[in-house]
């Protein structure tokens, strides 16, 4: 959804004039201001700022976002960057797409606009991994420009404020609503004015118009909120389409070895690029415990070592991993196993790995 150009019609639908001012204002007296990633009009970090926060705590985002600008403080420095090196520092973030859209971007960004961002929400919404609401965030935060953003805790907020009753699972109500988001932006704000309101949506929706327990005494546009006046706060947003979570059990072959300087090392192998932990390693994976006998080595099947399952919730699927552990020397070969490579347990850390297969690894190192 591109953001509007100028402002739409409401369709008969009552705005709250005061919302924006009163917004700004709490924003500046009690929003939240000392983040890493505030006070900067720099695009670069508040567009990894952007993609590290989707679907992702704050808390958990503080530990990466440093680590990350320590290595890529540049867009070009991260254009530059390898893949594997991306992922490696992306490790445990989860939503792995998001590690290869922000690498495929910076170099969109270098090839094509010359190793600045555009901007503009309209341009910002052509590169790689950039949808509407984070094209919005960085033209806002470091541009000033008068257009809102629309992510989930924004559509929270703004579906109470105006009790809109729309289905969120479908496509034309997430338009009409975008569409209201930009009626409700600040008159002729200055460009510190676009800051803070766009911080105050995300602050408003973080720390105070919370999903299960809103905390509306505290929100300073009680008094414009629709759904509080109509005590139906816990009704908004509606979205009919839930999600539909899948169970599976894999089976993972931990093939461990004795190096010759007697370190430990793993036989890691890269995942297929589209899937779960799509283009980071791990160990063989197999869909049951009688595939994974039958890509071992004659006689290997004796040396097998189960260890504890672990499970491992994705945003559609619950995963039962079920490692078995075998431990080979140099001088056996690893015929009929996945396409890979021994990986020294002292240099895991600079590999992509997924959570819990670090995990697992680090417990046998």
């Amino acid at each position: 959804m591109k953001a509007a150009r100028s402002l739409p019609q409401a369709g008969g639908r009552a705005l709250p004039v005061t919302f924006a001012p009163l917004l700004i204002e709490w924003q500046r007296q009690f929003g939240r201001s000392g983040l890493p990633w505030q006070n900067t009009r720099d695009p670069y970090r508040v567009w990894l700022s952007e993609v590290m926060l989707q679907q992702t705590q704050v808390s958990t985002v503080l530990s990466y976002y440093p680590r990350f600008l320590d290595r890529f403080p540049t867009v070009g420095a991260l254009a530059e960057g390898s893949i594997d090196e991306v992922m490696a520092l992306w490790s445990g973030l989860g939503y792995y797409s998001r590690a290869r859209n922000l690498h495929r971007c910076a170099q969109a960004v270098m090839s094509e606009h010359g190793g600045a961002f555009p901007d503009t929400a309209d341009r910002l919404e052509t590169l790689p991994g950039i949808g509407a609401s984070t094209a919005a965030a960085i033209a806002a935060f470091c541009h000033g420009q008068r257009v809102s953003i629309l992510d989930g805790n924004v559509r929270r907020v703004l579906s109470r404020l105006l009790a809109f009753d729309g289905d969120l699972a479908q496509t034309q109500p997430q338009r009409e609503l975008w569409h209201l988001a930009q009626s409700l932006l600040p008159s002729a704000p200055s460009r510190d004015d676009m800051t803070a309101y766009t911080q105050g949506l995300m602050d408003l929706g973080a720390t105070v118009c919370l999903r299960s327990k809103p905390q509306c005494s505290r929100c300073p546009v009680q008094s414009v909120c629709q759904a509080h006046a109509s005590d139906q706060v816990q009704r908004f947003p509606v979205k009919t389409r839930r999600l539909q979570r899948r169970f599976e059990s894999w089976w993972l072959l931990l093939v461990c070895r004795a190096a010759s300087d007697g370190s430990q090392q793993f036989w890691l192998g890269r995942r297929p690029d589209r899937g779960i932990w799509a283009g980071l390693y791990a160990p063989p994976v197999f869909p049951d415990e009688a595939a994974l006998h039958a890509a071992l080595m004659t006689g290997a099947h004796q040396d097998l070592v189960p260890l504890e399952p672990v499970s491992h919730s994705l945003t559609h699927r619950e995963l039962r991993l079920h490692p078995l552990l075998l431990r080979v020397t140099a001088e056996q070969g690893m015929a009929g196993l996945p396409e890979g490579q021994w990986v020294s347990a002292t240099s895991l850390a600079d590999w992509g790995l997924p959570a819990p297969v670090r995990q697992m690894l680090a417990a046998l190192s």
